[in-house]
């Protein structure tokens, strides 16, 4: 039965959001996915709609009737219960049941739904709610929920096995073909990439398979804690960090501003990028498998992800995930089933533990941040106020308190947006000849972005016109002519050979945005399936060598450039 909506009166699996029983019961949203409530055994118990039979709407340990309450759950901690206690005013009210979160304002307590005003509590003064936690932290006792863990392990063994049995399966059949040595797990630190680790490790029975975490210098200090515990308990899996050691982030936002949902520059210069140098340095030019922690339900975007699939971003590279089409609740299931150890930061009450300071986090987790981070979030709130200001914005606090920074786009009021523009005109005296009036001086690094085009020739060219010839390496004949002068910024590009003018000075204009506003993120280096693409500094260098002129380099990106894509602003594109 796949499809389904849920009859929250009867509890069962209807084809529509009509339900047949009575006319007047609500339905709830479409899911995949059932979590229902034994009240009898007070233990939450998972379903599938693609396996619900209407006789598993019993409990399987008492076998008392069983009702929807969500479609999927995160297993609230005591840390995270006792905060949530003080922000109501109530502290130590659900100690004594269980307790779980079913979105951001819901709470389910023994069975029944707690409606807490996130968006109301949330304005608390952190530092008088992290004074009474501490006074109150030791009397926290964690006797029931340890009884309620026990009970829902018990309940949900069927479930465990099934989904477990699924994973190992996709994991050995994606392993066909592939060495240790061309195998990576993709490690965060995050519960999800916890699990797979184990998954991966348990079913190979092998513990020495590389890891790679990509630290983005702005991982929650818990986050680091637990990679160093992870170092210390698995001393046999390879576990490496991959940094951006050029780039600061700070330094980054000054350039191209903070991070914003729409643009998530960070991902490609922190954590994408470092990743691929780490995998060329360590796979060369071999095929790999990397295993994520990817999961349908965990956003939109990654709803659209296959299962397995040709990375976007890095190449030569094969991204499985074997817990694909698993819940929240399964991953919780997995882990205190196994017993494995994880990031605390959990316990507290992030749903999530990528960046602290990211643009997607929810304002739940931007209220833990004032708790337990408050340094950093101070910090970093002053840094949006100050780049607020500098960008025009009239009232910069309201501005960053309301969260509108996370909807930024473009480059607005940046130094930095003004080199995405290109000017040129075609010359009046030679056919498919363009006249460009760059925004950086001509230096040799300008035949560097014209290499993806051809091999590049300087003797051939006349040097009154300190001309370039680009020529075509499957052909062997001319293809372009470079002609500008170092220390100037005007430059004659002759177009010699080709079947589209149009499309060929688009590629060119795009290999020009490149030279003029690189600032080494690195985005184009992941792009080439043959390495042959180096970015250190603000300095970008083609080996011909390696380079086969495949020019996906070029059209990877929108205008060729992934910070312009970051960057670009209406005004540039009404332009």
């Amino acid at each position: 039965m796949n499809g389904l909506y849920w009859c929250k009166k009867e509890g069962i699996p209807v084809p529509s959001d009509k339900c047949d029983k009575c006319a007047i019961c609500t339905i709830a949203d479409y899911v995949t996915c059932g979590i229902y409530w034994c009240y009898n055994c007070n233990v939450p118990i998972i379903r599938s709609t693609t396996e619900f039979k209407l006789e598993d709407s019993s409990c399987p340990i008492c076998g008392e009737k069983i009702k929807y309450v969500a479609s999927d759950a995160r297993i609230v901690f005591p840390e995270e219960r006792l905060l949530v206690e003080l922000l109501i005013n109530e502290p130590f009210k659900f100690i004594d049941g269980f307790l779980i979160n079913a979105s951001g304002n819901r709470y389910i307590f023994n069975g029944k739904s707690q409606e807490i005003k996130i968006s109301e509590v949330v304005q608390s003064d952190p530092e008088r709610i992290i004074e009474n936690y501490n006074r109150l932290k030791e009397l926290n006792n964690d006797t029931t929920f340890t009884n309620n863990i026990e009970k829902f392990i018990a309940a949900n063994r069927d479930r465990y096995n099934t989904i477990v049995d699924e994973a190992d399966n996709f994991i050995e059949k994606m392993l066909t073909g592939y060495t240790l040595d061309s195998i990576f797990v993709s490690f965060s630190g995050g519960k999800d990439s916890t699990v797979v680790s184990h998954l991966v490790r348990k079913k190979m029975r092998e513990e020495k398979i590389l890891h790679i975490f990509g630290d983005t210098k702005l991982e929650m200090p818990l986050t680091y804690d637990y990679v160093g515990r992870f170092r210390d308990d698995n001393p046999s899996t390879p576990l490496l960090t991959a940094k951006n050691n050029e780039k600061e982030f700070y330094d980054m936002c000054d350039i191209v501003g903070p991070p914003a949902r729409l643009i998530s520059w960070c991902c490609t210069v922190f954590k994408t990028s470092p990743i691929n140098d780490l995998i060329n340095i360590f796979f060369n030019d071999r095929d790999i498998l990397t295993f994520y922690g990817i999961r349908r339900n965990e956003s939109a975007s990654r709803s659209k992800y296959e299962r397995d699939y040709e990375s976007p971003k890095i190449s030569k590279q094969k991204v499985v995930t074997p817990i694909y089409d698993w819940f929240d609740i399964d991953i919780w299931l997995y882990i205190l089933t196994e017993k494995i150890d994880f990031n605390d930061a959990y316990r507290l009450g992030y749903a999530r533990v990528g960046c602290w300071c990211c643009p997607n986090n929810s304002i739940w987790s931007e209220f833990m941040s004032k708790v337990y981070m408050p340094e950093q979030y101070q910090t970093w709130r002053n840094y949006l106020i100050n780049f607020a200001k500098k960008v025009g914005k009239k009232d910069a606090a309201e501005y960053v308190d309301s969260g509108n920074w996370r909807k930024r786009q473009g480059g607005n009021g940046l130094e930095a947006s003004k080199k995405i523009r290109i000017h040129s005109e075609p010359c009046t005296l030679e056919e498919n000849a363009i006249k460009y009036e760059l925004q950086r001086s001509i230096t040799e690094d300008i035949y560097e972005v014209f290499k993806p085009f051809g091999r590049i020739s300087k003797n051939m060219g006349r040097k009154l016109l300190n001309e370039v010839i680009v020529i075509d390496n499957a052909t062997d004949e001319p293809i372009m002519s470079i002609q500008g002068k170092f220390n100037q910024n005007s430059l004659k590009v002759v177009v010699l050979k080709t079947d589209n003018f149009r499309l060929t000075k688009q590629k060119i204009d795009s290999q020009i945005t490149k030279y003029q506003m690189c600032i080494g993120c690195k985005g184009c280096e992941g792009v080439c399936k043959f390495d042959a693409i180096k970015v250190s500094g603000n300095k970008y260098v083609v080996d011909e060598e390696k380079c086969v002129n495949c020019k996906l380099c070029i059209s990877h990106f929108d205008g060729g450039c992934y910070m312009r894509k970051v960057l670009i602003t209406r005004q540039v594109i009404e332009k």
